[in-house]
């Protein structure tokens, strides 16, 4: 949900944001690498240790991943313990809240209207809900479809509104998109539309409204129809309004709020906060196959593809790091990219993606890291699509 850039991280949600982790984890024992059934016999590897470390060394709660490599076959990897009050072990690819991944799934369902010739990909997003984004700087009949999926839009970000800038006061509340958008229309634009790159969840919000209106349905009900049943994702799903727990066996999530101050449970919230931006529940097989299908065709024409993979330089994301229309691509240190988006929610950070010749991984962990352990997360990434 909150992919800010390292310069707006302080300014955004000071109280969530890169706190130092030492929890009552560090001191639990790690669970056993725990294999599919596609998998070979249990044994130690780079990917294991990456993932004990984070829990040991960087004060985890839990790490989480699945892993497909070269030989076709998925791994699946846990450490830590997935619930701090009991003990209790982590579920083996248990749900994680996918935060910003959600992006990818938006833009899949606003490309398809674009295939559909339902919707101008360059387009001002005025003409399909009029009058909709006024604002200092802000006209959206200047603003396009695509700026919106790019983040080149300059829309300021909903999540720096002080209505959110304590997630403490607002696990359990309700935000209609409409008050969202409020709180990003009181804020000054970034930056005069088409002019420059920073990341925003108010364009997905916005992307989230323009499928009602073209559609006419629910913003969850498109994208389980479009996304989820299409390519039989089964443990995959939009919360409904209200809802609150997550609906299979999981790690419980935890949010920081500063050093040495105890962890909150996070793990069940409203998601509103989030909705079109980054509410998606999933886990991290589900997410590898929902990033393959995209990457191979089976969710896009080769059109709207091709758009969603034409990208713009992103480097506040990290070095090399590039944009497209609600993915990204990552340079690998043994050649070539990875592709994927990644995201955060208060209890949950995820990292990973898919390559051009097939290999997947995603790996979660149980509360938002500081800066260090946050580039550790993402090495762990290359780590085990490179070995």
């Amino acid at each position: 949900m909150n992919e800010h850039t390292p310069q707006r991280t302080a300014r955004r949600i000071r109280m969530v944001r890169y706190a130092t982790t030492a929890t009552a984890a560090a001191g639990l024992a790690l669970t056993a690498f725990a294999p599919t059934a596609a998998s070979a016999a249990p044994r130690p590897d780079v990917v294991q240790q990456r993932l004990d470390a984070l829990v040991k060394e960087d004060g985890m709660p839990a790490a989480l991943a699945t892993v497909k490599g070269r030989d076709g076959r998925s791994r699946t990897y846990t450490a830590g313990v997935g619930d701090l009050a009991t003990g209790a072990k982590v579920p083996v690819d248990g749900q994680i809240r996918a935060g910003s991944n959600t992006k990818a799934f938006t833009s899949v369902v606003v490309l398809q209207l674009v295939a559909e010739g339902k919707v101008g990909l360059d387009t001002d997003i005025d003409t399909y809900l009029p009058g909709l984004l006024r604002g200092d700087g802000i006209d959206g009949r200047n603003i396009t479809v695509r700026q919106l999926l790019q983040h080149t839009s300059g829309l300021p970000d909903y999540m720096d509104a002080p209505a959110l800038t304590d997630f403490t006061t607002i696990q359990y509340r309700y935000f209609e998109p409409r008050e969202l958008l409020d709180g990003a229309l009181a804020q000054k634009a970034l930056f005069p539309a088409g002019t420059d790159w920073l990341y925003s969840n108010t364009n997905y919000l916005v992307a989230g409204l323009l499928i009602q209106k073209v559609t006419g349905r629910p913003f969850g009900e498109e994208v389980t129809k479009r996304v989820i049943d299409r390519i039989g994702l089964r443990h995959t799903y939009v919360p409904a309004t209200g809802e609150t727990a997550l609906r299979e066996p999981h790690p419980h999530g935890y949010l920081t709020t500063g050093p040495g101050v105890p962890l909150i449970d996070y793990t069940a919230m409203d998601s509103s906060m989030a909705w079109s931006a980054g509410a998606v529940v999933s886990t991290n097989t589900d997410l590898n196959t929902f990033y393959s299908a995209l990457l191979t065709g089976r969710l896009l024409p080769a059109a709207q593809l091709a758009q969603m993979r034409t990208t713009v330089p992103a480097e506040l994301l990290g070095p090399g790091v590039r944009y497209g229309l609600g993915i990204q691509s990552r340079p690998l240190t043994c050649g070539g990219l990875v592709w994927g988006h990644g995201g955060t929610s208060p209890g949950h950070r995820t990292r990973g993606g898919v390559t051009e010749d097939g290999r997947a991984v995603n790996i979660t962990v149980t509360t938002i890291p500081d800066a260090p352990t946050a580039k550790r997360l993402t090495d762990a990434v290359d780590t085990a699509l490179c070995r």
